[in-house]
């Protein structure tokens, strides 16, 4: 089967398009023939080390796991003599988790993985997209309470968890403010925004509104004021979050009752079977920037490294499907 396979970390030109043994399923697997996947900054980090701190997990000179991608959409194309919960032919969409190996043309993952019937009204390009942001989001929103009324804040608002976050948190009944570029505005606006701030010309943090819950989906995001902005006994939520934020986590919740919330992500059947009710009642959809076939791959790295993304990137495995 063809497969993007990476052997050493680096610049986007690593990855490179290998014929590799097609897997086969055990008693208690599916084999799933993927049709599509999607690129996240999560991936271009592994593939980079960047943190060094990768390496650490994942291998200290060189990656232990050679074919990356941790989400997917597909069709079963044959299952182990023990599974129940599929048949043959299935559409699937779901999460590989810390195993990865989606940017291949077949996956075998287990029964109980996380892993749900694709929803009849999307496509396996837009399927691909929703287990990474909309998983995320889910999670952190999910930590934080979020209660109808409240006042959310989402800090890059047109990116794959930000674009998920401003749609879930205004299912959940927050009234939403998102912060974009120029550009994107309309997007984050029709996705149920109240609000949308313009970070090119304005900065939230001196605008003296105050919000009971502010999630950061990027990382960049101005740490000292966004404290000043929650209510007295808010919720920052650091979806993208490194070392540095552990200790200013620590000090912030001595000094005051507000919180913070980081960690990685557990992602959960349950989140996918949700995500994948609220898709069927037409309450969520994945919001596509650009597509790329599996041999370029690199292309896609480098575009999505960049950092201006709108929404997803989709890597189509199978073309014309």
């Amino acid at each position: 089967m063809k497969a993007i396979v990476y052997t050493k970390y680096g610049p986007p030109e690593v990855l490179h398009l290998e014929e590799v043994e097609k897997p086969s399923p055990r008693d208690y697997e599916i084999l799933v023939r993927i049709h599509a996947t999607s690129v996240s900054s999560g991936d271009w980090r592994l593939r980079k080390a960047d943190p060094f701190a990768v390496r650490i997990f994942f291998g200290l000179t060189k990656p232990r796991k050679t074919i990356l991608g941790a989400v997917f959409a597909g069709e079963i194309e044959t299952k182990g003599k023990s599974v129940t919960r599929f048949k043959v032919r299935d559409q699937v969409f779901g999460s590989t988790g810390m195993s990865f190996g989606a940017y291949a043309e077949y996956k075998c993952l287990r029964e109980d993985a996380v892993v749900a019937i694709k929803p009849p009204n999307m496509t396996y390009e837009e399927a691909a997209a929703v287990p990474f942001g909309g998983a995320t989001a889910l999670y952190f929103l999910q930590k934080a309470n979020i209660k109808t009324g409240q006042k959310v804040l989402v800090y890059g608002a047109s990116g794959a968890v930000g674009t998920a976050a401003v749609q879930l948190a205004s299912y959940f009944g927050a009234a939403v403010t998102g912060v974009c570029s120029t550009s994107n505005v309309e997007m984050v606006k029709s996705l149920g925004a109240e609000k949308v701030i313009d970070y090119t010309k304005d900065d939230f943090t001196k605008n003296g509104e105050t919000y009971d819950v502010i999630f950061d989906t990027v990382g960049k995001i101005p740490f000292s004021g966004s404290i000043q902005s929650l209510n007295k006994k808010g919720i920052l939520l650091l979806g993208a979050s490194g070392m540095g934020h552990m200790a200013q986590r620590f000090w912030t919740s001595l000094a005051s009752s507000k919180k913070i919330i980081s960690g990685l992500v557990q992602g959960n059947l349950a989140d996918i079977l949700f995500l994948k009710d609220l898709i069927e009642k037409g309450n969520f959809r994945s919001i596509i920037d650009r597509s790329y076939l599996l041999e370029q791959m690199a292309e896609a790295h480098s575009y999505v490294e960049k950092g201006h993304k709108k929404g997803n990137v989709v890597i189509i495995v199978i073309p014309g499907i």
